[in-house]
């Protein structure tokens, strides 16, 4: 055990890192230039252009997909529905839930349309985890996992 000596030296030591840690990690602020009235000019209004809202381009993602495992099933998705691995659902980390996407097997050109209802894990590639229905029918279900294209569908497709 330490003596009192030692552990007092310690928390000095200690308190002392404290105080500077705050001033040394700072950021280092840029002298503001402030605007004098001499220097302010007046800008002539322009006109208002109505801008177009542009539909957003289909998304067409190359990635990897898996399929969820037994244990899985009858647990709450995020969506709040049960997972049932007859369904064609499927998570995706960042597509909003109820998207449609087609998905095909770019080793046999299998595609399945799935309904995205569930959060996967964050990945550094577009990753994508279907029902086991889903990759039945992609062909991969014992393989485990299969490089794919996932295309987001729009409302009038099927």
């Amino acid at each position: 055990m330490a003596s009192f000596e030692r552990s007092g030296k310690m928390v000095r030591i200690l308190a002392i890192c404290l105080m500077l840690l705050p001033i040394h990690t700072l950021p280092l602020l840029a002298a503001e230039k402030t605007a004098t009235p001499s220097e302010v000019t007046q800008v002539a209004p322009e006109k208002k252009e109505t801008v177009e809202k542009k539909e957003s381009v289909v998304k067409r993602l190359i990635g990897v997909a898996s399929y969820y495992a037994k244990r899985f099933q009858g647990r709450k998705t995020t969506s709040g529905v049960r997972y049932h691995p007859d369904k064609m659902t499927a998570a995706h980390q960042s597509l909003p839930l109820g998207t449609k996407v087609r998905v095909t097997n770019l080793a046999n050109n299998k595609e399945v349309t799935v309904v995205v209802n569930d959060r996967c894990r964050k990945k550094s590639v577009p990753f994508i985890d279907l029902s086991r229905a889903a990759a039945k029918k992609l062909g991969f279900f014992g393989a485990g996992k299969a490089n794919v294209s996932i295309h987001v569908l729009k409302d009038d497709e099927s």
